[in-house]
């Protein structure tokens, strides 16, 4: 099999060439140099075939998104700022980087855009504070860090990394991770920065309703849009998720959803998947959401698509809604979603990018 190569065909021709120029005496070593070139470009072959594929694939949120709702130039600036997030990701991958390192430029560029309920278009809580959580998993080697309540971490994401990479801890949280954050040489900012005037009147409008129907009788699409998360493949077959968010406007009590939650609104596992989540954080945490991908798959063989449908399914029957991405091994890609839409996209190799945005795509 291994002489059918184009490589063999080149090596053996040169061989038989070789020992009718200079004589039989001299053919034992040069077949003895075939054989050692042969599986040398066998290898190298073998290596190309097996190699992984890169693959990276985003969210920016799932929730009444619809076409009636949307605005062309709205709909434009989704779509432009979801491609910038994929094609700076992908473009780590495609050059040899760190799935880690993909994911954190991509959800970057989604924390630092007003259109996102991440880092700079984060939804105000209750008292008119911004309030983040994020977390990160890297498949290989199981570690993951979180940070959750924070209020000046610019990109909780990249606090999150830091969790993961410089502690021994999985998760902190309000204070004690801003502190962390400032030690590791993190960018903190004052409170104005996360201020914007779109966000604001959804707290308003929120906050009245609440005051004439009760704060849980609100419909859970009034508290949420957009999320954000990322899960890549690289080269060297890691799979690494992660999510940020601003969480649920006019939430109270320090309430903490599924995006900081490890196996809730974040997993990877490399034998597996990765995932992040978007949606009703309560009813992921319940599901154990990102995690019960990984178990259909790896306990049920499922294929990544039939169990990311799975279990928002299970959700949906729970009362919640909301979407999941992720990748499996060979680059496959999930995006499932029970809401009206998702921002989402995705890029593989040599393939193009596509961004999708509404339940009819």
């Amino acid at each position: 099999m291994l002489l059918l190569m184009p490589s063999g065909f080149i090596i053996l021709r040169s061989s038989k060439l070789f020992i009718q120029l200079h004589g039989k005496e001299n053919s034992m070593l040069f077949r003895f140099i075939f054989v050692v070139l042969l599986a040398f470009f066998s290898f190298l072959s073998f290596a190309q075939i097996q190699a992984p594929p890169i693959a990276l694939v985003i969210h920016g949120g799932a929730g009444t998104i619809t076409r009636e709702r949307m605005t062309d130039s709205m709909e434009v600036a989704y779509q432009q700022k979801l491609t910038e997030a994929i094609d700076a990701g992908y473009k780590i991958l495609e050059n040899g980087g760190a799935g880690l390192e993909a994911i954190k430029v991509a959800i970057n560029i989604m924390e630092d855009s007003p259109l996102f309920n991440a880092g700079k278009g984060a939804v105000f809580n209750h008292e008119g504070k911004n309030e983040l959580d994020a977390s990160v998993m890297h498949g290989e080697s199981k570690k993951a860090g979180a940070v959750a309540e924070v209020h000046h971490i610019k990109n909780p994401i990249d606090a999150a990394i830091a969790v993961m990479q410089n502690s021994k801890h999985v998760m902190m949280a309000g204070e004690g991770a801003e502190k962390f954050a400032k030690e590791q040489g993190i960018e903190l900012v004052d409170t104005d920065y996360f201020y914007t005037k779109r966000r604001y009147e959804q707290l308003k409008n929120a906050r009245n309703r609440s005051q004439q129907q009760g704060y849980n009788a609100l419909p859970y699409q009034d508290y949420k849009y957009g999320t954000v998360g990322a899960v890549a493949l690289d080269k060297y077959g890691n799979i690494v998720a992660g999510t940020s968010t601003g969480g649920m406007t006019n939430k109270q009590y320090g309430r903490v959803g599924d995006s900081p939650i490890i196996g809730a609104g974040t997993y990877a596992d490399n034998e597996t998947c990765g995932i992040s989540a978007t949606g009703h954080g309560e009813y992921f945490i319940r599901s154990v959401a990102a995690y019960d991908v990984s178990a259909l798959m790896k306990y049920k063989s499922f294929a990544i698509e039939k169990a990311g449908q799975e279990v928002i399914n299970k959700i949906e029957g729970l009362g919640g809604k909301g979407g999941l991405v992720g990748l499996d091994k060979h680059g496959n890609v999930m995006m499932t979603f029970s809401t009206e839409g998702m921002y989402r996209g995705y890029r593989k190799k040599g393939g193009e990018t596509v961004v999708l945005i509404y339940g009819d795509n």
